[in-house]
C-alpha cells in the first residue's frame, strides 16, 4: 500500500517533466491559441466602446487583403480539381448546420468568385464517397454547371472516402491539360480515415512527377498523410477552426498561387490560340453545341461558327479557346497586384484633405488641438489606408473595392497623386 501511495505522489508531482505540454511562460500549449477577445475591447472618454468594435471590424474587412503583393510567376490558365468529401463524416454538425451543407453553401461561392477573378481557368468536381471516386464534371469555365452537380452529387453523406482513388482520378483528368497550364488539386476533407486500393504514396510520387499541385483543407484534424501530400507537391494544408475561418481557408485558393521552380523548369514558352467569339440574338431559338438547348442567345466560334451559350469556354467542335477582351485584363491583373494598403495610426501624419481619394466621402477629422493628448491621437483609430505610391488616403470600403474588384488605384491610374507622372511633370 506504502508502495502504491509513493508511485501516485511521484506521478503528480510538479518536479516532474510534463511532457512539452507546458511552455516556457507556465501555461499549457494549447492555451497559446487562447485569446481573451473581451480584453480588447476599451472605453473612450465618453465610456463607448464603439470606435474599438468600428476598429475590430475594419479589420476583419482587410484581412483578405494583406496577400503577398511580390511580383511572382503564377499561371493565368489555371486547370483546378476540386476533391470533395462526402463520406459519412459529412453529417457531423459540429460547423453549423452540417459539414455537407456548410460546405456546399461556401464552395459554391468559392465557384462564382474562382472564375470572377480567374476567368482563363477550369475547374472540375470529384467526389469520393462509398471507398470509391466520382468525377461529377469535366474541366469547364461554367461555375453553374459545377454548382448544379456538386448540389445533386450526393443527398446524403455515406460511406467512407478513398483519397487515393480520388488523387488518382484528378491526376488522370489533368493528364491532357496542355504546358501553359498550371495543375492544382483542392481537397476538401472531412475523415480522419481512407480506404485506398493500393499505396498511396505510389499515387504522391506521381503527383511530384506530374507538376501537381495539391492542396488540403481538412474539417477534424491533421492527417499525417494529408500533410504530406501538400508538402510534398508545395500546396497547403490547414485545418478549419469554425464556419467563418473554414471559408476564409477556401477563399485564399482563388488568387492563381506562384508557380514552383521545379514546375517553373519544366514548362516551355508557346503560343495560346484564341477566339472572339460574336455576340447573336436570334429570333427562333436554335441548339447550342454545349448542351444541345435552344436558346436565342449565344457566341458564334468564329473559325466554325458554333453557337455556344457563354464564354469564356473551350469549342465543342474545334477546340478553340474562346475569351472576351474584359476577361483577358481581369486575368492580367494578377501579375501587377496593387499594393497593401497603410493603415494610417498616428493623426500626425494626415493632411488637411478630409475626403477619401475614391468616393470622395468624409474621413474622420483630426481632433483639434488640446481637445486630446498626444498619447490619444497615436492609439485612436483614424479609420484611414494610405496608398504607399500616392500616398493618397482612402476609407476601408474603397480599399476593400480597390483590392478585390477594381484592382487598380484611381489615383496612381490618373497620375494625381502625390507620386504620380502628373506631380512630377510639376516639379
Amino acid at each position: 500500500m506504502d508502495d502504491d501511495e509513493n508511485m501516485i505522489i511521484d506521478v503528480v508531482s510538479p518536479d516532474e517533466p510534463t511532457g512539452g505540454l507546458k511552455q516556457e511562460n507556465g501555461g499549457y500549449a494549447w492555451e497559446e491559441e487562447y485569446k481573451r477577445s473581451w480584453d480588447v475591447l476599451q472605453e473612450d472618454e465618453n465610456g463607448l466602446i464603439s470606435t474599438t468594435v468600428t476598429q475590430l471590424s475594419n479589420q476583419l474587412k482587410r484581412k483578405r487583403l494583406l496577400r503577398d503583393t511580390r511580383t511572382l510567376h503564377r499561371g493565368l490558365v489555371r486547370h483546378l480539381i476540386l476533391v470533395v468529401d462526402l463520406s459519412e463524416s459529412m453529417a457531423e454538425k459540429d460547423l453549423k448546420p452540417s459539414r455537407h451543407d456548410l460546405v456546399l453553401s461556401t464552395l459554391s461561392t468559392f465557384l462564382v468568385e474562382f472564375f470572377d477573378q480567374n476567368p482563363l481557368s477550369q475547374v472540375a468536381v470529384v467526389v469520393t464517397h462509398d471507398e470509391l471516386a466520382h468525377l461529377v464534371t469535366e474541366l469547364s469555365s461554367n461555375p453553374a454547371d459545377h454548382v448544379r452537380a456538386l448540389r445533386n452529387a450526393v443527398r446524403t453523406p455515406k460511406g467512407e472516402p478513398s483519397l487515393q482513388n480520388a488523387l488518382e482520378m484528378a491526376r488522370g483528368t489533368l493528364a491532357h491539360v496542355p504546358s501553359h497550364g498550371t495543375r492544382e488539386v483542392l481537397v476538401v476533407f472531412s475523415s480522419l480515415t481512407t480506404c485506398d486500393p493500393g499505396n498511396i504514396l505510389d499515387t504522391l510520387d506521381a503527383l511530384v512527377k506530374d507538376s501537381v499541385r495539391a492542396s488540403v483543407i481538412s474539417l477534424a484534424a491533421e492527417v499525417h498523410i494529408c500533410k504530406k501530400i501538400a508538402q510534398s507537391t508545395h500546396g497547403t494544408f490547414t485545418v478549419a477552426l469554425n464556419e467563418p475561418h473554414l471559408k476564409e481557408l477556401i477563399l485564399e485558393n482563388v488568387p492563381p498561387p506562384p508557380i514552383a521552380q521545379r514546375s517553373l523548369a519544366r514548362k516551355a514558352s508557346n503560343l495560346m490560340r484564341m477566339g472572339f467569339p460574336e455576340r447573336i440574338t436570334e429570333r427562333v431559338p436554335t441548339l447550342c453545341a454545349c448542351h444541345s438547348k435552344p436558346t436565342t442567345k449565344g457566341f458564334t466560334c468564329p473559325v466554325c461558327s458554333a453557337k455556344m451559350c457563354s464564354v469564356p469556354a473551350e469549342c465543342v467542335l474545334c477546340g478553340l479557346t474562346l475569351v472576351l477582351s474584359p476577361h483577358l485584363a481581369r486575368s492580367y491583373h494578377h501579375l501587377f497586384p496593387v499594393l497593401n494598403f497603410v493603415e494610417v495610426t498616428d493623426w500626425s501624419e494626415i493632411h488637411a484633405d478630409n475626403e477619401c481619394a475614391g468616393c470622395m466621402g468624409a474621413l474622420s477629422a483630426p481632433p483639434a488641438p488640446g481637445e486630446q493628448s498626444l498619447a490619444v491621437m497615436r492609439t485612436q483609430a483614424t479609420g484611414r489606408y494610405a496608398c504607399p505610391q500616392c500616398n493618397q488616403h482612402y476609407c476601408i470600403e474603397c480599399d476593400v473595392f480597390i483590392h478585390e474588384a477594381l484592382h487598380n488605384c484611381p489615383t496612381c491610374s490618373s497620375g494625381t497623386g502625390a507620386g504620380g507622372p502628373a506631380a512630377d511633370m510639376e516639379t
